[in-house]
């Protein structure tokens, strides 16, 4: 692994309200995957700062390979910068997850970012799995996920955003987050997508929002063998809390979340993943031991 230390910085124990701001995190993480006979490695890997990645795991075999993406101060806060850029090469299967929630902090007037790339060539398949984001009152942050698709690549990605720390009663009352998705493949878009969510917008409990409801969620399936019999046997699993719906389009399946909670949402898309991985990917759901500790 190449790294390079970032600066001296605050302390890697965040507070759970505001976090000190006399220095910034600027972090970066790129990784590789290539196929080696029948297995897929980690072929590349450096960063810069603190973001990284534990040693390669293989829960289900050597075709598949999981990888935890590690950043040890928990969280974004207003002025750090953070890039991920994935490079999925032709023929491998890479699934990425994180250890636990991440958060974005509150800020004291500066943006946070985060941006995230991912390229996925023939044949490949990327699924990219984070656990749920916390976005704490008062947070200010910019949310990017770029994926590029070539020829039959598949991709299956999740993302899961509570608004406040539900758990001590807080609301998101201030604030802002900017979201930003893409996804192309040959160079034409299959979706794009821009929100902007601040604290104490209406947004928050209309309709045609958040319905009063601090999680929000999309689990993305691009892959070609998406089909109307996908599209029915997610219909047919409902979320246990909350409301959810499901979207075919040409070449992707979407689904979304609204709900009171983050487990429940997660196990939504769960049980979704497991309906559409045989198909998309060539075998069973095998869930990332991390996600039990």
């Amino acid at each position: 692994m190449n790294a390079v230390t970032a600066p001296e910085s605050r302390s890697l124990g965040a507070p759970a309200g505001d976090v000190p701001s006399a220095r910034s995190w600027r972090a970066e993480l790129r990784l590789a995957y290539e196929r080696h006979g029948d297995r897929t490695v980690l072929a590349a890997r450096s960063h810069v700062g603190p973001l990284v990645v534990q040693r390669p795991l293989y829960p289900e075999g050597s075709a598949v390979c999981h990888t935890i993406l590690v950043h040890p101060p928990a969280g974004i806060a207003g002025g750090d910068s953070l890039s991920v850029d994935v490079d999925v090469r032709v023929g491998a299967h890479a699934l990425l997850t994180t250890p636990g929630a991440g958060k974005w902090y509150r800020s004291a007037g500066a943006r946070g970012g985060l941006t995230q790339r991912i390229a996925v060539a023939a044949g490949a398949v990327c699924e990219w799995l984070p656990q749920e984001s916390l976005v704490f009152d008062g947070a200010i942050g910019d949310l990017a996920t770029e994926v590029s698709l070539s020829g039959d690549a598949c991709f299956v990605g999740a993302e899961l955003l509570c608004f406040g720390r539900t758990g001590s009663g807080e609301r998101f009352t201030r604030g802002e987050l900017a979201m930003r998705t893409s996804i192309v493949r040959d160079g034409r878009p299959i979706w794009l997508e821009r929100g902007r969510l601040g604290g104490g917008s209406v947004l928050l409990s209309s309709a045609v929002g958040l319905q009063g409801e601090p999680v929000s969620g999309s689990l993305l399936v691009a892959a070609p063998q998406v089909d109307m019999d996908l599209l029915e046997a997610w219909r047919a699993l409902a979320p246990t809390v909350g409301t959810g719906g499901v979207t075919l389009l040409p070449g992707l399946l979407v689904a979304r979340y609204l709900g009171p909670a983050c487990e429940p949402g997660r196990e939504w898309f769960t049980r979704l993943w497991a309906a559409v991985r045989p198909a998309v990917a060539g075998r069973p759901m095998q869930t990332p031991r991390i996600w039990n500790t």
